[in-house]
């Protein structure tokens, strides 16, 4: 197939594919996926290897978000069962990221609900985050709290933060369809923030409403803007309770195809599966692993995953290793840069291009920093309409912010 080996070529080389070869990937047929995800694990393994990076998620601060986000089960207005608690003390905060780091995490993440951080959320932070590193050799930590104030990334990155994530959620055309209560342009100014602080950039996407092509390409290139070293890939969890509980437009196939696009386009980027992998992938997750380079092991923030456990043997089963503490996950060039989605000395079109285009989004629920699934509201094409799979959603009632242990 001419498409595929170009896409791989140009991969090989962080050649910026053209959008009418990213939209012919979500095109292709169910005939042509085995196809499609041998091309882009060319692209995975020549940049990763075969290495899994295992992400480990704690929820500081549970519910009652203000704002409006239609994905999110923390939301305003949101009905749906889930944990809501206050924040969790340093210790606390420690003692849930040490159990995500024996089960083989390396980085944790840290997760917040909430508009935004004031200055003593962030000083609250700051503390949890020295505490983790006190008490757990070489872990990385990535911040999630919501849009950021003048000052508060600088703040972050003294107290010890590795990285800061802000997904772009969806592309701007549509971004006022599900969020009212702040803008594409708030998130872009977040991650511009954690960029000039000098955080490592995470910010992804949601999938899953039903999308058109033509956004999923608008906002997987939005992100190559953003020059981001760490691209999460959420599918929509469609919480009771929430203005999307009813809409389940994802097949496993159709996952397999977005996470592909996503690899295209950001060849040599942390792609990490997110939110929604077991509610949509299900037993296609092995497939997943030859387009992504990263997982969240166990649990989300307000909903449950599979069983750590099986989350290793998914990965050894099929052929990959967990990523050691000891190596680096970015490719040398990457590294050696302070990230980015490709080299900044490609020529005009064909490079990470400025951030002044660029935004962010959520970490699955958590407000308007979540991580857990979520989201393109607006006009969609023809897209393959799942059937529902209400009993693969579970709310999580275990680990933060409860007395039983985590799922790790």
């Amino acid at each position: 197939m001419d498409l595929l080996n170009t896409l791989v070529d140009k991969g090989l080389r962080r050649e910026l594919p053209t959008r009418e070869e990213a939209l012919a990937v979500l095109a292709t047929t169910d005939d042509e996926l085995l196809d499609v995800v041998a091309a882009a694990g060319k692209v995975r393994r020549h940049w990763f290897g075969r290495r899994v990076k295992l992400n480990y998620l704690v929820n500081l601060k549970s519910g009652l978000c203000p704002e409006d986000c239609s994905y999110c089960s923390q939301r305003l207005g949101s009905t749906a069962g889930i944990l809501k608690y206050t924040w969790l003390k340093p210790d606390e905060a420690s003692r849930a990221a040490a159990a995500g780091l024996a089960g083989g995490a390396k980085r944790v993440c840290l997760v917040a609900s909430g508009r935004g951080p004031t200055d003593r959320d962030v000083d609250r932070v700051s503390e949890t985050i020295k505490t983790i590193k006190e008490q757990n050799e070489a872990v990385e930590v990535c911040a999630c709290l919501g849009l950021l104030s003048d000052g508060q990334a600088e703040r972050l990155r003294e107290a010890g933060a590795d990285a800061y994530n802000h997904n772009l959620n969806t592309s701007e055309g549509t971004y006022g369809d599900i969020t009212t209560t702040h803008t594409y342009a708030d998130r872009v100014d977040t991650v511009q923030k954690a960029h000039a602080a000098g955080l490592s950039a995470c910010s992804g996407l949601i999938a899953g409403m039903g999308e058109s092509d033509e956004d999923l390409v608008d906002v997987v290139y939005a992100l190559r803007e953003l020059d981001p070293d760490s691209v999460p890939v959420n599918f929509l969890i469609p919480f009771e309770g929430t203005p999307l509980a009813k809409e389940w437009n994802l097949t496993p196939q159709r996952c397999l195809r977005i996470l592909a696009m996503v690899r295209f386009v950001c060849p040599d980027v942390e792609v990490r599966i997110a939110g929604g992998r077991e509610v949509h992938l299900r037993t296609m997750q092995p497939l997943a692993l030859h387009l992504a380079n990263s997982i969240f092991l166990g649990d989300y923030l307000t909903s449950e995953g599979q069983a750590g456990k099986a989350d290793l043997e998914m990965i050894a089963d099929a052929g990959f290793e967990v990523e050691g503490a000891g190596e680096v996950t970015l490719p040398e060039h990457r590294a050696a840069a302070g990230g980015g989605c490709g080299s900044h000395a490609e020529p005009a079109g064909g490079g990470c291009g400025s951030h002044a285009e660029a935004g962010c989004g959520s970490h699955q629920g958590a407000g308007c920093g979540s991580h857990e699934g979520g989201g393109v509201c607006g006009t969609a094409a023809a897209a393959p309409v799942g059937e529902p799979r209400t009993d693969l959603v579970a709310v999580r009632r275990r680990g933060a912010g409860t007395d039983l242990a985590p799922n790790a």
